[in-house]
């Protein structure tokens, strides 16, 4: 049988510098991810990991028309870097025992806080498990599927304007 092309190619986004992602974008990178799953892989349950990585992984679950989940693996407390290595900072989602799961987080670099999640998921004993993300960096950790490779600092919708006080301010991150 001929090999299929895929229909979202990873691409690959070079250069230092600022990537601002719309919401139109955000939303599109999703559809490439889920598609990119749905080729060879049907996940029963999708588990994003809080914070950030919720956000991608509830719109791969619904395109892929799964059951979400989410748990939290994180180097951070109250938006503030705490440790050096991330933790399981919520427990592991019991409803992937037995079940085809995706783990999904929006960024992957060294891939100590995905490695983290897979060790936890595997725990529980799932039937399989694979890892997915939004963005990879160049030469780091490789998720089993990703959406778009970059070094550049990216600036998700979701964080280009954050609440202070009463105001809606830009973090002194992305000023």
């Amino acid at each position: 049988m001929p090999a299929v092309a895929p229909l979202y190619p990873s691409p690959a986004v070079s250069g230092v510098g600022t990537f601002e992602l719309s919401w139109e974008l955000f939303g599109e990178l999703c559809r490439a991810l889920a598609v990119r799953v749905a080729q060879d892989y049907r996940p029963d349950l999708v588990i994003g990991l809080a914070t950030a990585g919720v956000m991608p992984a509830a719109t791969v679950a619904t395109m892929l028309q799964t059951d979400f989940e989410a748990m939290k693996v994180s180097r951070r407390e109250r938006g503030e870097v705490v440790r050096t290595r991330p933790a399981v900072l919520s427990p592991t989602p019991v409803a992937a025992r037995g079940r085809r799961v995706l783990i999904v987080d929006e960024i992957t670099t060294s891939g100590d806080t995905l490695r983290l999640a897979l060790a936890a998921v595997r725990e529980v004993g799932p039937a399989e498990v694979r890892t997915a993300t939004s963005f990879v960096r160049p030469g780091g950790y490789r998720p089993d599927y990703h959406a778009l490779e970059t070094d550049a600092l990216i600036v998700f919708p979701w964080d280009r304007e954050v609440i202070d006080g009463d105001d809606l301010v830009t973090p002194p991150i992305y000023a």
